[in-house]
């Protein structure tokens, strides 16, 4: 299983059983943080305690010093890990700021081990797990699983309204997906199981009416300049990128020596490369312009899909997939990119619809949403929240409700709060694909992709505002941010820009286009080989819809995963208990 796994972490896979052989870790090495470490697995020699780690703490050293954790100079932030759960267990858990995935197996004394599952707030790092028999396997990807033992892809009603399985669900049966700020327990000897929820956004206490829209705006400040110089690694990196705000403001407080930005020649409207060089030149980085072609999609797919592991992602996967290519080519070992206003902070224009209307958005002059204002037309009444939200989002059938449930609950949990019930929504449906391409895409090459927006004192606190805080009309959403981001020195043109097109692509265009026939050909040859389950999905995708549409990208990358995927097969039998990769 480890082997499988090893481009995650070239620098070295270890195997490692626990001292009562009743588990087996398997740990792939990506050597950041400290170049002296050794490849994991890793073990508390005192308790016995064996620890397999995926991601980066970025308060480690902060938090070795505070508890007086021991550290050597061959230590990282995986053992600040292993030293705090052996000295505090699970209740050093809220005290750590990053992404991670971890497995820590307690052997115990005069007892049964126990092993703990546990992931990271928003679930960057992906943890996968399966059980067998009251054997439990996990895995930083579903593959993994998949050739440990019979696995049937399993379509889920959602993957046809959102293009993702929702909640823990993946497409393999008997596969599932550990949430995000959660925490599993299994004991070994009784094979049973317990989740815990160590985190929850839902739960953090709203700041409406205790504080000023300034002292919100230079709070903001100081938690962009305390915490995004903290993600910033040793040596040479390169940060995405775009026009955008987002990219912009982590290039001014990063200052990141080499910048990567994408663009497709011919295509003026999707084109912010100048912007990306005025950026780039102000902070006096490197910037490398990205130029994919037709002929770039079609012999990079078969690897995109194999790295997304099942399909998920839209056009924009291709955007990204380019980019890490050409820093990895460049030797470069980390990515930094700025996932998370958008959706803390009231940033898509669906979001400006949900809270102001269609007829705002479009009088705003974003003519080019028409489409999709157009799902909130109905001539008997004005919609609820619920039903403008459910609607906003789905992009195909939603037999069995679960979309709306989904969306009916976040309202519930925002306690009726539009703006903080589109967040939950979107950690819900959205963000889960998005996370998860932007790891499994650069891990794929060797390439640590960090978020400096998800610190967890600026997610709590941009959650937390009041709506009229992050949006200021349906063209201005991020508002907060924006005004933070001027304090800090970046330019007002790039403040103001409502624009918001990151790294958009002419992918679909082109699916429709040049490659129209090459597409068709993959979709029907998958469906002849496809279990029956997925011939929904391939069948959508024979349809060319217009350039908005997703459906046939979508559909596309699941023909290739069905094309070039490993097949399923179990693994020799081995050591009872917990296995890891």
């Amino acid at each position: 299983m480890g082997d499988l796994q090893q481009y995650r972490g070239p620098d070295g896979t270890g195997v490692t059983a626990a001292a009562d052989g009743r588990a087996v870790l398997a740990m792939n090495t990506l050597r950041i943080v400290n170049p002296a470490a050794p490849p994991g697995p890793y073990q508390d020699e005192a308790s016995g305690l064996l620890l397999a780690f995926n991601g980066e703490i970025y308060n480690w050293r902060r938090l070795a010093l505070n508890r007086r954790i021991p550290m050597s100079d061959a230590d990282t932030d995986a053992h600040l890990l292993l030293g705090a759960w052996a000295r505090y267990g699970p209740s050093c858990l809220p005290e750590l700021d990053g992404m991670f995935a971890a497995a820590l197996y307690d052997p115990g004394k005069g007892r049964a081990g126990t092993l703990y599952l546990l992931r990271d707030r928003l679930g960057e790092k992906p943890l996968y797990w399966r059980l067998d028999g009251g054997r439990l396997a996990f895995a930083s990807e579903v593959t993994t699983l998949a050739r440990y033992g019979a696995a049937p892809v399993v379509l889920r009603p959602e993957m046809q309204s959102i293009e993702t399985p929702t909640g823990t669900d993946t497409p393999f049966q008997g596969i599932q997906l550990l949430a995000p700020g959660t925490l599993l327990e299994f004991d070994v000897a009784t094979g049973s199981l317990a989740h815990h929820s160590w985190w929850e956004l839902a739960a953090v206490t709203p700041l409406d009416g205790h504080l000023t829209y300034d002292q919100a705006v230079n709070h903001t400040a100081d938690l962009l300049t305390e915490h995004a110089p903290l993600r910033v690694p040793c040596g040479d990196w390169a940060l995405l990128l775009s026009g955008g705000l987002d990219s912009a403001t982590l290039a001014h407080l990063m200052r990141p020596p080499v910048c990567i930005t994408v663009r497709y020649p011919g295509q003026d409207r999707l084109d912010e490369s100048a912007l990306a060089r005025q950026t780039a030149d102000r902070i006096g980085a490197e910037l490398l312009v990205v130029e994919p072609t037709p002929e770039d999609l079609q012999q990079t797919l078969p690897q995109i899909a194999a790295a997304l592991d099942y399909p998920m992602g839209n056009a924009a996967v291709f955007s990204e997939y380019m980019a890490y290519q050409t820093a990895a080519a460049r030797g470069l070992r980390v990515v930094a990119g700025g996932l998370g206003p958008d959706e803390l902070l009231m940033g898509y224009v669906r979001h400006a619809l949900a809270l102001h209307g269609p007829e705002a958005v479009l009088q705003a002059g974003l003519v080019s949403y028409r489409p999709l204002a157009e799902r909130l037309v109905d001539t008997w009444s004005p919609l609820e929240s619920l039903e403008t939200i459910t609607r906003l989002i789905t992009r195909g059938p939603d037999p069995d409700q679960r979309v709306r449930a989904l969306v009916a609950a976040a309202l519930v949990r925002a306690h009726g709060d539009v703006a903080r019930a589109l967040t939950l929504v979107e950690l819900a449906t959205a963000w889960r694909p998005l996370v998860e391409t932007s790891d499994k895409l650069a891990s794929a090459l060797a390439l640590e992709r960090r978020s400096p927006y998800l610190a967890t004192a600026l997610v709590e606190f941009a959650y937390a505002l009041p709506t009229d805080f992050k949006t200021r009309g349906p063209a201005y959403g991020k508002r907060v941010l924006r005004d933070a981001a001027l304090r800090l020195g970046v330019p007002p043109s790039v403040c103001a820009n409502p624009d918001k097109l990151g790294f958009a692509s002419p992918v679909p265009q082109w699916l429709n286009g040049p490659l129209a026939t090459w597409t068709d050909q993959h979709l029907t040859k998958a469906r002849s080989q496809a279990p029956a389950a997925l011939h929904p999905l391939l069948n959508a995708g024979l349809v060319r819809r217009s350039r908005f549409d997703r459906t046939r990208m979508q559909a596309l990358i699941t023909a290739a995963w069905v094309l070039n995927s490993p097949a399923v097969a179990p693994i020799a039998e081995g050591t009872a208990g917990a296995t890891a990769a």
